[in-house]
């Protein structure tokens, strides 16, 4: 719950973030008409003024299906993952401990959630200029059904690897980092457990993902946009994007990539905290005899 809310309040970001990595691809350049998108407010505007307002939430759909099954296991059972990973005996969880949990999370979710993720980058690549632009998907479950179709149930769990690469490091940097910056500030005494202990935390877990997620992310978005052929792997597709457009390619969309995951993982956990808290009074509230 906590994770599609975070999508329906950043899902604009999001959006941005994934037409400013494919910008410079053949296909997008010549859907788009020469269009070029310059920075987040850049390309919010230019998509307003271009393709009407709801354009900035091509593929909700499909990244609400996302959350439903990615968060549920990488967010969800990475407690339960850490504690199975911790040594028996031992009161506190080494970060080695926490980074193969996050790892181990963050890879099980893509492999469950992975076709979901491919729709959604589609949608949010794809340009549409005015009633008559062609959309080559009619809806949701058309996308799922044509990809298998013309790509083959493969097509689905197309740019599954550098998604597992790139979702165990956001994993680590969120999961981890939220964990190790909430505990410190509880132990110092710097925060008591509420909201800014939970805002501090979920905002450095955000800047400290992006910076490392940034440039696998970028390879994921082209290599799953890309049309059958146009790479050949994820590292072919790393290659040409180094060799056509340079290392700074790798950190394309970054601003937005920060501005989404920053705001992504502070309105996601501060949910995530208080919907567990008001469950944990249910649950007390039902167990109490009086």
């Amino acid at each position: 719950m906590a994770a599609c809310f975070a999508d329906l309040f950043t899902f604009p970001l999001d959006t941005a973030k994934v037409r400013l990595q494919v910008q410079g691809e053949n296909q997008v350049a010549q859907a788009a008409h020469s269009i070029q998108y310059r920075g987040v407010l850049g390309t919010i505007l230019t998509m307003v003024r271009t393709e009407g307002p709801r354009s900035l939430y091509n593929g909700l759909v499909a990244g609400l299906q996302r959350q439903m099954g990615f968060a549920s296991i990488r967010i969800g059972l990475y407690d339960s993952v850490k504690q199975f990973y911790t040594p028996k005996g031992s009161d506190h969880s080494s970060i080695t401990t926490r980074i193969l949990a996050g790892c181990t999370t963050g890879a099980m979710a893509v492999t469950c959630a992975q076709p979901t993720d491919v729709v959604k980058v589609r949608f949010q690549a794809s340009v549409h200029l005015g009633p008559r632009s062609d959309r080559k998907y009619s809806g949701t479950m058309d996308a799922y059904r044509t990809i298998a179709r013309e790509e083959g149930v493969r097509g689905l769990w197309k740019g599954t690897l550098p998604n597992i690469t790139r979702n165990a490091i956001v994993n680590c940097g969120e999961m981890v980092t939220y964990d190790i910056i909430k505990e410190k500030l509880l132990d110092y005494h710097l925060f008591t457990d509420n909201f800014p202990c939970h805002f501090v935390s979920a905002f450095g877990a955000g800047f400290c993902a992006t910076v490392v997620a940034s440039p696998v992310d970028v390879v994921k978005t082209r290599y799953m946009n890309s049309p059958p052929g146009q790479y050949h792997s994820p590292l072919d597709c790393m290659l040409k994007m180094v060799a056509h457009e340079g290392p700074t390619a790798f950190y394309k969309g970054f601003t937005p990539s920060f501005l989404r995951l920053g705001s992504w993982n502070v309105v996601m956990f501060v949910t995530y905290e208080q919907l567990k808290r008001a469950l944990m009074k249910v649950q007390m509230l039902r167990e109490s005899p009086f």
